[in-house]
């Protein structure tokens, strides 16, 4: 295989996308991007949870933690249900797991 072929063979091997398809994708992750948001996250992949509950494990207000919900719930990554007074949230979206998961690995210890 000459120089010319490898790279030619390299350039069609490229993954598909550009930086406007991942302009959604950065947006999310921004939301993500937060020590309060990710808990909650990683709370919400082991069970339903009221934002009290939530609140309470993240040592914020009520009101505060209703809007981290809310920005998540924007990105798609979580489901509000209503079950009598309480509203109980949950992980909508399945990829938030490999996703934590990797996190944990590097930042969490054992």
């Amino acid at each position: 295989m000459t120089d010319s072929t490898a790279k030619q063979s390299s350039a069609n091997d490229k993954p598909a996308g550009s930086v406007e398809a991942f302009t959604a994708a950065a947006e999310c992750l921004k939301t993500l991007a937060h020590p309060v948001r990710l808990r909650i996250v990683q709370l919400l992949l082991h069970g339903r949870f009221t934002v009290g509950e939530l609140a309470k494990d993240c040592e914020i207000p009520d009101n505060v933690a209703s809007e981290h919900l809310r920005l998540l719930q924007r990105c798609g990554f979580l489901e509000s249900q209503r079950d009598g007074r309480f509203v109980y949230y949950s992980v909508t979206e399945p990829h938030l797991g490999k996703l934590v998961a990797c996190i944990e690995d590097r930042f969490i210890p054992d």
